[in-house]
């Protein structure tokens, strides 16, 4: 070990070096999964921690309202609308 150089300077390079193959790891495991012919083993698409999504909307519910209701949504619709 030279005389003039500090141990943190002797570590440096190697936590360099370690850092950079762990990169190279990385980068070549998440490559790797987003090939083509790495997920035609999975033969569910869908995501496992989402729950079970609805293919076809909800059927459009409506009611029919009497006149006295139809006369008092009037009323709050002016109500509301007066005051912009």
């Amino acid at each position: 070990m030279p005389e003039n150089v500090s141990m943190l300077q002797l570590l440096g390079p190697v936590v360099l070096a370690l850092a950079a193959a762990l990169w190279v790891v990385g980068l070549a495991c998440l490559l790797r999964r987003t090939r083509p012919q790495a997920t035609s083993w999975r033969s569910d698409p869908t995501l496992p921690g989402l729950p079970y999504q609805r293919q076809t909307a909800p059927e459009m519910e409506a009611v029919e309202l009497t006149p006295a209701e139809r006369d008092a949504f009037a009323g709050l619709v002016r109500q509301l609308g007066d005051g912009r």
